[in-house]
């Protein structure tokens, strides 16, 4: 079992889920909000959907490396 006991991880955890999200929007899939308008507002990226998770992407990298 994975215990998240610090604001840090959680958000991480938030951030990795929605990475999940914009994945699967990526390839067609719809629910009730979208992933890429929740990561736009609350993280300002930029860019279509792709460009948008290659950002995630490197920042998930960069928070694993350091």
């Amino acid at each position: 079992m994975i215990i998240l006991n610090t604001p840090e991880q959680i958000d991480m955890a938030r951030f990795l889920a929605l990475r999940s999200a914009l994945k699967l929007e990526c390839l067609g899939m719809r629910g009730r909000s979208s992933a890429y308008a929740i990561v736009k507002s609350e993280y300002g990226f930029k860019g279509t959907k792709k460009s948008v998770l290659q950002q995630m992407e490197q920042i998930i990298k960069e928070f694993k490396e350091g």
